[in-house]
């Protein structure tokens, strides 16, 4: 979301990078640091806050372009399929293929409503494919 710029690529590129080079676990660590230390209202973080676990290979990521495509292609994706709030949480069932997205805060109790309600079949949560019923070919004449 633009509001949120250009901290928000930053910070994404931090966690890209250091996936990228401490794999998973590392991702998913630098994700909690900036969700604990950033700012709302895209502020950012701190001026003189620096990450703890910042490498040589980290740095070398953040000063190329590499981070930037996984980031536009995840921002373009979020944007085409409704996103229009931080936070933002889509649950998906793979089985159906439907989906229920979630903008905003959730509280825990909001959430087991959601999954229930995707468990269930309700009609509130929709088809994620763009494939309209009268676009499968059936075997009767047109």
């Amino acid at each position: 979301m633009a509001a949120h710029e250009p901290a928000a690529s930053a910070e994404a590129s931090l966690a890209e990078c250091a996936g990228e080079s401490g794999g998973h676990a590392a991702f998913w660590q630098a994700v909690e640091w900036v969700y604990a230390h950033t700012r709302s209202d895209g502020q950012g973080l701190p001026e003189d806050l620096r990450y703890p676990d910042l490498t040589p290979a980290i740095e070398q990521c953040l000063a190329s372009e590499r981070p930037e495509a996984p980031i536009r292609t995840q921002t373009a994706e979020a944007t085409s399929s409704g996103v229009t709030a931080t936070p933002s949480l889509r649950l998906h069932d793979r089985e159906t293929g439907k989906a229920i997205l979630l903008q905003g805060p959730i509280e825990g109790d909001a959430l087991l409503s959601a999954m229930d309600m995707l468990a269930a079949g309700d009609p509130a949560a929709t088809p994620t494919t763009s494939e309209m019923p009268a676009d499968v070919v059936g075997d009767m004449p047109r």
